[in-house]
């Protein structure tokens, strides 16, 4: 026999969602029949699996120990040899105990693309652990994670949810859009009057490229991208001067590369983006600047009303921001 009690990165869940994380190797059947023939039990009454688990809950398991390993598995943890946390460490913007705000670099995955990649997700995860601020045993049945993603060559704000609430409450806030987010990107050509700009985007999986038109096709998506000139500035690129635009963009819908495609396809795309931009501004840029990748900044996170929200209580009417990197402070003379 083995006993549980929950703890509170398990509680808020359904009891048969958390007996399937519990148990990997075990179908769904085995563990409802499991449940019928009482040999789980919650609070020592027999359970369904609809139940919702709160902290202090006790899960009984009346199994032999060698059954319960064998249906559990083994679980995978990240090798604290072989992932250095300073990235997480050195650009931690804000930290309480159910989330977390970092400073995400340029050249860092948000989540990995292959299986041998080292994400900022990992790096959290082993910060999590080197600091005792999770357990290899809850990693069995919950597993932190990031929130919102940004494109490997994309810098700024990337949240993290500590404790499942914290996940739930980040999750559903970027999906029901109740968080304002804004971005700070650098184009080419002269912009001098704010606009909301919209148009249908479509993406091809196989060359994780997106277009943009301007009337709804087949498997597009609306999108909406509104933006505000700060700040313009000349650069010589070829021996020639070539105006820029700093602007603070708002993303009002969030789709893969929407910024990046939305502002290309009305002629404004970013300083040194290969994959949407201007080629052979972009070597030039290369060459007398070191530029290397499009600059994109996810640059402040406006939380409004959070009083009901438990995870993000800390955060009510805050803005969130991350320090201007300093390839845009050269380049617009800000500092």
């Amino acid at each position: 026999m083995q006993e549980i009690t929950i703890k509170k990165n398990e509680a808020g869940q359904r009891f048969d969602k958390y007996l399937c994380k519990y148990f990997k190797e075990a179908t769904s059947s085995f563990i409802y029949k499991m449940l019928r023939k009482k040999n789980i039990e919650l609070n020592s009454k027999k359970a369904t699996g609809s139940e919702k688990l709160i902290e202090g809950d006790v899960i009984k398991i009346f199994m032999a120990d060698e059954t319960i390993e064998k249906f559990k598995g083994q679980t995978k943890v990240p090798t604290k040899s072989k992932i250095n946390t300073s990235t997480i460490r050195d650009n931690i913007v804000y930290e309480d105990e159910n989330i977390l705000i970092v400073n995400k670099p340029v050249g860092v995955l948000s989540q990995k693309a292959k299986p041998t990649d080292v994400s900022i997700n990992e790096m959290f995860i082993e910060y999590l652990l080197e600091d005792k601020k999770l357990t290899y045993t809850e990693l069995e049945t919950f597993t932190p994670s990031v929130c919102n993603r940004l494109d490997r060559n994309t810098s700024g704000l990337i949240t993290f949810g500590k404790t499942l609430i914290g996940v739930q409450e980040l999750s559903n806030g970027f999906k029901l859009r109740t968080f304002d987010k804004y971005y700070l990107a650098v184009v080419w050509g002269e912009i001098t009057e704010s606009c909301h700009i919209d148009g249908y985007l479509s993406k091809d999986s196989k060359t994780n490229k997106v277009t943009i038109k301007k009337t709804s096709k087949e498997d597009s998506s609306y999108i909406q991208t509104a933006y505000e000139p700060l700040k313009t500035a000349f650069i010589l690129v070829n021996n020639k001067k070539i105006p820029i635009t700093l602007l603070k963009i708002k993303l009002i819908t969030g789709k893969t590369h929407q910024i990046r495609a939305h502002l290309a396809s009305i002629n404004h795309s970013l300083l040194g983006d290969d994959k949407y931009g201007n080629p052979k501004h972009n070597i030039d840029l290369k060459k007398q600047y070191k530029i290397n990748y499009q600059l994109l900044h996810s640059y402040q996170l406006c939380f409004k009303d959070t009083t009901s929200l438990k995870a993000l209580n800390n955060l009510n009417n805050m803005i969130i921001e991350a320090p201007i990197t300093k390839e845009i402070n050269t380049l617009f003379n800000l500092k």
